[in-house]
């Protein structure tokens, strides 16, 4: 029998060996360790550029000048593909994309905001000339063709792909508290609207624009069944933190490992939009009315209202990434609860890659049965 295989990912120029993307988790849990490792066994591993410099509170460099940094350290661990996750909501968006883009980083996603004036930031030539290939992370076909649109209209361009984010994501979600349980939201729904929407602007500009689908994909067997429906990849963040080569601290881990499906719950963070985390002593006091005194660095996040806020996020993430749970959380997507132990990188992206294979024979033999028949 036939070795059954994934299939490569290819976006603009870059062709990646497997269709697996390592969610860009921020506050320090995705840095180069771990985005190395995981472009080493032919995926697609993610930088988050979000307070990257927290993760050195001796240094008095930029957060843009620490980014940097790490992008040479990974460049150093790995010669395959890796690219940044930047938050529209960050201070510094603009000098974070203008560094992935004079890096020649292969790919930048883009979340946190609708973006429309992107390309306007590093101008339309750069825009269209640069190796960095522009991904927006959207969470409805009506924000992908408000996307497209735009693009075209203003730019003459379109982006390089797009990813769907559905609500069984970790961290910050795309849809209002109401919304994140009706079934018209879910990931299997919104993939082929995704998909449907960005037809007109592959055909108009004779090339794939690529979709992702993200938020709550698991096993091997939900890889195989988002490809079947489309996409051309997938993004999975939660399942790369219960690794030897996440960049937090063991406790971090050890908390995902640890949760049951009852301590996974919908926050609301103080940048006002809904969130998925593990219950904490911290999140507990926070849900009583208990407030932290901000001890506000500088702000780093645009939406942030440092008088209403009732406690400084990046500082609750960043305890969290050192091990201290108590006073701070971590944010999982919702199939956390599955995870039972920690395991190297290369062992996950192995396991995978055989529950894809497993999938995908098994339903070649029911399609086999149903042709018989």
């Amino acid at each position: 029998m036939k070795k059954i295989q994934m299939p490569k990912l290819k976006i603009g120029s870059f062709t990646a060996g497997l269709p697996i993307i390592q969610g860009g988790m921020g506050v320090g849990v995705s840095l180069s360790n771990l985005a190395s490792a995981v472009a080493n066994e032919g995926g697609i591993g993610v930088i988050s550029t979000a307070a990257i410099g927290r993760t050195k509170p001796e240094s008095s460099e930029a957060d843009f000048k620490i980014l940097r940094e790490v992008i040479k350290d990974t460049r150093k661990r790995t010669t395959g593909l890796f690219g940044l996750n930047i938050m529209m909501a960050i201070s510094d968006f603009n000098e974070h994309l203008k560094v992935a883009i004079e890096e020649n980083v292969a790919m930048v996603f883009i979340g946190a905001g609708l973006p429309l004036r992107v390309p306007e930031i590093i101008s339309v030539d750069r825009a269209r000339s640069c190796i960095t290939n522009l991904i927006p992370k959207i969470s409805s076909s009506r924000a992908a063709r408000a996307i497209c649109k735009f693009w075209d209209s203003h730019y003459s361009i379109v982006p390089d792909a797009i990813v769907v984010e559905g609500p069984e994501a970790g961290g910050h979600l795309g849809f209002s508290m109401e919304n994140i349980g009706r079934p018209e939201f879910r990931l299997d729904v919104l993939l082929p609207e995704v998909i449907n929407t960005l037809k007109p602007f592959e055909q108009k500009y004779g090339r794939s624009i690529p979709v992702i689908a993200a938020g709550g994909i698991f096993t091997g067997e939900d890889i195989n069944k988002f490809l079947e429906m489309g996409a051309k990849g997938v993004k999975m963040g939660t399942r790369f933190v219960a690794t030897d080569e996440c960049d937090v601290n063991f406790e971090f881990k050890k908390a995902f490992v640890d949760c049951t499906k009852e301590d996974l719950m919908l926050i609301n963070s103080p940048l006002g939009l809904p969130g998925r985390a593990i219950r904490s002593k911290f999140l507990s006091e926070m849900a009583s009315g208990i407030t932290k005194p901000l001890n506000c660095l500088w702000k780093c996040l645009k939406t942030c209202n440092l008088k209403k806020a009732p406690y400084c996020i990046a500082e609750a993430l960043t305890n969290a990434r050192i091990g201290d749970l108590e006073n701070g959380f971590a944010f999982a997507g919702s199939n956390a609860f599955r995870i039972n132990k920690i395991v190297s990188v290369k062992e996950l992206m192995n396991s995978l890659v055989e529950e894809f294979a497993l999938a995908k024979n098994n339903c070649n033999v029911r399609t086999s049965s149903l042709i018989q028949v």
